[in-house]
């Protein structure tokens, strides 16, 4: 098998689950309980928390855990326009990971405002109309670092800045780019930015969200106050133990990765000629290469792809098992039955030239 869906998971990564061991087995404790046991799984945490904050270029206290990517930006986009006072509009894309995007049409269905802006064809956001969109009583605005379906990356620092001339928070999901791209919150100027697990070489079930200080926030989960009182329930020690070791771990070239990725587009668009790339054509991460293929079945050649030993995806997992073409290509103006036909190939730095080339031919012989 070689599998192409490094998107929607990785495998847990070995020197990370022996990280987490000890705090799966003989180190239990609960971290809010004051005796030795628990000391040592506050001692375990903390040392997590500092681990993802360099990471981060932020604070530790900087850094909430949560159970993944998906209750970060619901963290993100309800509990910081919950907690403005300035009122309860958001900004999102019309290219979001859909935990962005209903959690701003929750907003918008609980008495806030929503505005979604438009994006090119390549997927990207245009700065200018991010500021004829912001308002007074704009809480906050999201736009993901880089799209999971076709890897386009936003200026999200020309955004944030945007942002910020009119006062306004700005959080990003960042999923798909931590270990690809600099996430020094300081850099990109974001007040938010979530993470998740299991993209990095973690298990799935821990995430992080990075709040900065003095962003106004409501948490979602109440309860004993943990998190800094941002979220509440026992922590997942080896959880945020073993994110830690994944963040420790990262150390891609990615200026190779960059090149089997232009290489392998490349010899798709040349030897399947129906072939469309989709996303931007050099902003995009550098192990995502997307494609549609008017006129053909996106399902007929993933069955296909899968039955020769190619494992890849039509988009993003959460959206699985839905018959509705993809919102994100839908938005980047495709017609319905294209979008229909997406195919996505994502690839961590272990994936080799070798396998990239068999995955070409495989695709040549599927849709031929």
């Amino acid at each position: 098998m070689i599998y192409l869906d490094a998107a929607a998971t990785s495998p847990v990564r070995r020197e990370v689950i022996e990280a987490m061991w000890p705090h799966l087995t003989g180190d239990f404790g609960n971290p809010s309980s004051h005796h030795e046991v628990g000391e040592s799984a506050r001692r375990a945490l903390d040392a997590a928390r500092a681990d993802v904050a360099r990471f981060l270029g932020c604070r530790p206290g900087e850094v909430v855990f949560t159970g993944g990517g998906t209750e970060a930006d619901n963290a993100a986009v309800k509990g910081i326009t919950a907690a403005s006072t300035r009122g309860r509009h958001v900004v999102v894309s019309a290219v979001e990971h859909p935990a962005v995007l209903e959690s701003a049409h929750h907003v918008a269905r609980t008495g806030g405002a929503l505005t979604v802006l438009p994006v090119d064809g390549a997927g990207r956001v245009d700065p200018a109309d991010l500021e004829q969109a912001l308002r007074d009583e704009t809480a906050l605005v999201s736009i993901q670092h880089a799209n999971n379906e076709v890897g386009t990356v936003q200026p999200v620092a020309d955004l944030a800045a945007v942002a910020a001339a009119r006062g306004v928070p700005f959080h990003t999901d960042a999923v798909q780019t931590a270990g690809w791209l600099d996430l020094d919150v300081g850099a990109l100027g974001v007040q938010a930015l979530s993470l998740s697990g299991h993209k990095l070489g973690a298990p799935k079930g821990i995430g992080v969200l990075y709040l900065a200080r003095r962003t106004p926030f409501e948490p979602l989960l109440h309860g004993g106050g943990q998190e800094s009182e941002r979220r509440s329930g026992t922590e997942n020690v080896a959880g945020a133990v073993g994110l830690a070791a994944a963040v420790r771990l990262l150390d891609v070239d990615t200026a190779s990765v960059v090149r089997r990725r232009d290489a392998f587009i490349e010899r798709v668009l040349a030897e399947v000629p129906v072939a469309r790339l989709t996303g931007h054509p050099t902003e995009r991460l550098p192990g995502s290469a997307s494609f549609v293929f008017p006129g053909r079945s996106g399902e007929s050649i993933l069955l296909d792809l899968e039955r020769r030993g190619i494992v890849c995806s039509s988009g993003s997992a959460c959206a699985a098992g839905s018959d509705e073409p993809s919102h994100v290509l839908i938005a980047m103006g495709l017609e319905p039955e294209v979008a229909q036909t997406a195919v996505r190939f994502s690839f961590g730095p272990h994936v080799t030239d070798d396998q990239l080339a068999e995955a070409v031919d495989a695709l040549v012989a599927s849709v031929a």
